[in-house]
């Protein structure tokens, strides 16, 4: 691990001893800096030819690193000097009728890739405020950070947690952001991402063919109890100075908790909705057979809003891919046959092919056979054979007829036989609302998805491999943008998304800035898509 990187020293930047009243003083000269930077190189020059006898590669390296990073300090402070002596800020100006006074430059530390950076700044002050003309030509957000180290550990915190953000960053540049500067990170990138999924780039070269796969996944969310002891004041512990007697507290106080009772649920889930889109492209096999080639233009969304969120998103995202209302071109969707997704199918894609995920049918095919047969027997393994072939040649119909006369010769009487019926009823009731989705022959035929794999799949990696670890409670309103930031970076947009709020900081209003990298508040609320 390299050594801790300090950062740059009044004396650094201006070549004097004052460091306490640099702060107040005048800007150095970007000559000053620029002599520091020779006489830094040259101490480095010197270092790797005569100041490194006698050391091994490993100990060289250890010692350039921290040296390599001062050297990146100064060229950021030369950088920031020469772009404040080239900027023009007259002694005052007016702006929608309201004037503004040029104030003298005061210091500010800009914490960048390489450490926290001191560069002086003019202020322009105005009766309802100022701002400044030096950050605002150089779009540098006002919390204190750099957006390229902004966007670092808020891409780090998609994969990781944020006290492990803070290891990593540290380890590898000598220094990181608190943990609570990793939070706000993720909340004020977070602000931005409603923005960029409605006006990211339209997918080029898709194909003709639109398969739409919703699933949701319930994930630990804080109680009103827990939020109350993270929000209270914490009592004093006699025991401070001891872990091991901290521990034995903790267990004292937690030995009156009411045990929960049987099926009491621990995780307190709250559901996100996540979507995957992709298109499939018409061409041929080796053979020369008619087949659907991809997945082409995969995305992926989700969000801890109502389902019918996610619906609208998918239904702007496809009119935007060229699969409107009244196209004619087929759009599929592939669900697990929740009743809700049934009804909001056919609100927003009223022309699409709904599709029941064959793996959930033969899971009830499943439950079925094992009120019928003994688990693990051949009996019940010949029987669910015979069953998959029905549904994979789409005769739903004729495994609903065994399963009614295998619940009519279940007696109502006896050991066991009431909760064989019932089970077995819920499996026929679950198959015949949804026959009509069960057309898997037909799809086959015409190459198109029996399962939604790509949605399972994406709900493990996107959100339980993040979200629903162990010791996680998580509140909706901060854990929102966290989990559609996560969904940029999977959709391998990460870069566009920094230059999109690049931009939008470029386009703000001369008075403030609408770049707010890093700020304490979670979103008010979780919006629906009209």
């Amino acid at each position: 691990m390299p050594a801790r990187s300090p950062t740059i020293s009044p004396r650094a930047v201006e070549g004097n001893g004052e460091e306490a009243d640099a702060s107040c003083g005048p800007p150095p000269s970007t000559a000053t800096i620029e002599q520091r930077i020779h006489e830094h190189v040259a101490s480095l020059v010197e270092f790797a030819t005569r100041g490194s006898s006698g050391l091994v590669f490993h100990q060289f390296e250890t010692r350039l690193i921290p040296m390599l990073f001062a050297l990146g300090r100064l060229l950021v402070a030369l950088f920031l000097a020469r772009r404040h002596e080239e900027l023009a800020v007259p002694r005052s100006e007016s702006i929608n009728d309201e004037r503004y006074e040029r104030r003298d430059a005061r210091s500010r530390e800009l914490g960048t890739f390489f450490g926290r950076v001191r560069y002086w700044r003019t202020y322009m002050y105005g009766q309802g405020g100022g701002y400044y003309p030096l950050d605002r030509a150089l779009c540098l957000p006002p919390d204190g950070f750099s957006l390229h180290l902004v966007g670092l550990i808020t891409l780090l915190a998609t994969k990781m947690s944020y006290a492990q953000v803070t290891l990593v960053v540290h380890s590898f540049l000598g220094w990181s952001p608190s943990q609570t500067t990793v939070e706000r990170s993720v909340l004020g990138l977070g602000q931005q991402t409603a923005a960029w999924f409605e006006n990211a780039p339209v997918p080029e070269n898709d194909g003709e063919v639109l398969i739409i796969q919703v699933d949701s996944k319930a994930t630990p969310t804080a109680t009103e109890s827990e939020l109350e002891k993270r929000r209270g004041k914490r009592r004093p512990n006699p025991a401070a100075d001891s872990p091991r007697h901290r521990a034995r507290q903790r267990r004292f106080e937690n030995a009156s908790e009411e045990r929960r009772t049987k099926g009491d649920k621990s995780k307190n889930g709250r559901a996100a909705t996540l979507l995957v889109m992709y298109t499939l492209k018409r061409g041929h096999d080796r053979a020369g057979n008619p087949i659907l080639k991809g997945p082409i233009n995969r995305r992926v969304y989700a969000s801890y809003a109502p389902k019918r969120h996610a619906f609208a998103i998918a239904r702007r995202e496809a009119d935007r891919r060229g699969f409107p209302k009244g196209s004619g071109k087929l759009v599929q969707i592939v669900t697990d046959g929740d009743r809700d997704f049934a009804r909001y199918v056919r609100k927003f894609f009223p022309e699409a092919r709904h599709t029941l995920d064959v793996m959930h049918a033969l899971e009830y095919v499943w439950t079925a056979g094992e009120c019928l047969f003994r688990e693990g027997s051949e009996e019940l393994i010949a029987w669910i054979e015979d069953q998959k072939r029905h549904i994979y040649a789409g005769r739903p119909r004729a495994v609903l007829r065994e399963l009614n006369e295998r619940l009519a010769a279940i007696p109502k009487r006896g050991p066991g036989n009431k909760g064989k019926r019932t089970r077995l009823s819920k499996v026929i009731r679950y198959l015949d609302k949804r026959v009509r989705m069960m057309n898997y022959r037909e799809l086959s035929e015409q190459d198109l998805e029996l399962s939604s794999g790509a949605v399972e799949g994406a709900v493990r990696y996107v959100i339980g491999q993040r979200f629903d670890c162990g010791g996680m409670r998580w509140i909706k309103e901060r854990s929102e943008p966290l989990l559609q930031l996560r969904c940029i970076d999977v959709n391998g947009h990460w870069g566009d998304f920094i230059e999109f709020v690049l931009a939008k900081s470029a386009c703000a209003p001369r008075r403030g800035m609408a770049l707010q990298a890093a700020t304490p508040r979670a979103l008010p609320s979780l919006g629906v898509a009209a």
